[in-house]
């Protein structure tokens, strides 16, 4: 029998937050409380905020549903173990899909981790290799959580950082947000020193250290991380940018969800082919990414397409269609 009220509580919790519902008598049974204590605590839970419905009848019971705010989540060992170790590999590659939110999530999940539990995470972390796209470099995910926490905390971030060219720097900031790129990650924040905004691939920071001076937020020029991150890429003068033109045999909903955003960010899509060839959309746009990595996306889209221009992304296109041609007819001998 559970005498401690808040132990009680948590387990309740814990049980409930299984997706089933739980009749009064076996929650009752597996707490060692009488049903009337059940509903009692039942009712506490309610108004700490925590959305428990309850249905009548014999085959009645309680069960936890969506409500207006998320409310704290109770894990046990396993779950939290396994969830942490899903959140570092994507973070430290900068998978699709993985954001800034994700590494806030990360980075709170950690802060509370218990001191074995947080073992058991590098030890699996480091014995498993996830399967990534693209050519990002690793990024050590206690480096994201670091700078994550003084983005959410609007708290000064120094950190080491080299150059393209190699040259090392101390930089004093003022993280606005984490941007990833689906390849790589990028901090967009305020250089006190240089009093401008900068961007910095994470792949080339060391030591973040979070100095817990806390600042005023400054307004972004573009009002949008994404969009400054893209901006700032195409003013390099080590980069090149390039416009394409691509027609695919699908709608422009079709093939937007099968590419990165960061490849149909300000793109602008229209009816197929002039020629009545293709019909489908038509996808215009600028980019600075190489044109390899253009033409294994374009690829992974998986309906027919037509490069337009411009012509060394069309060679390399037709290269590797011959290149997956010969690989196929090769596995055929």
């Amino acid at each position: 029998m559970t005498t401690d009220t808040p132990a009680r509580l948590l387990q309740l919790l814990s049980l409930l937050q299984t997706p089933r519902e739980w009749p009064g008598g076996e929650l009752a049974d597996r707490l060692g409380v009488s049903r009337r204590t059940v509903r009692r605590d039942i009712d506490r839970l309610r108004e700490l905020g925590y959305p428990v419905q309850a249905t009548m009848g014999s085959d009645g019971g309680y069960r936890l549903v969506a409500g207006k705010a998320m409310p704290p989540l109770v894990l046990d060992d396993e779950e939290a173990v396994a969830i942490a170790v899903g959140l570092r590999a994507g973070a430290g590659h900068a998978l699709e899909g993985v954001d800034e939110a994700s590494v806030r999530a990360l980075a709170k999940l950690e802060q509370v981790l218990p001191a074995r539990l947080r073992h058991r995470v590098s030890t699996l972390q480091a014995a498993t290799t996830p399967l990534t796209s693209g050519d990002g470099a690793s990024i050590a995910p206690e480096t994201l959580t670091v700078m994550a926490s003084t983005v959410a905390g609007h708290e000064r971030l120094r950190f080491a950082y080299r150059a393209k060219d190699g040259t090392q720097s101390r930089r004093l900031t003022e993280p606005y947000r984490l941007v990833s790129t689906g390849r790589r990650w990028y901090l967009v924040a305020y250089d006190l020193e240089r009093e401008d905004w900068r961007t910095f691939r994470v792949d080339r920071v060391r030591d973040p250290f979070a100095t817990g001076a806390r600042f005023a937020p400054r307004e972004l020029p573009t009002g949008d991380a994404a969009e400054y991150l893209r901006r700032s890429i195409h003013r390099r003068p080590d980069t090149r940018e390039y416009a394409y033109d691509v027609t695919f045999a699908e709608p422009a909903e079709f093939v937007t969800a099968r590419l990165p955003a960061w490849l149909t960010s300000g793109s602008e899509t229209g009816e197929g082919s002039e020629d009545g060839t293709m019909s489908g959309c038509r996808l215009r746009g600028v980019t600075s990414d190489p044109v390899e990595w253009v033409a294994m996306r374009l690829a992974l889209v998986g309906c027919e397409f037509t490069v337009h221009g411009p012509g060394e992304l069309v060679e390399c296109v037709r290269e590797l269609g011959g290149r997956l041609s010969r690989a196929g007819a090769g596995s055929q001998e």
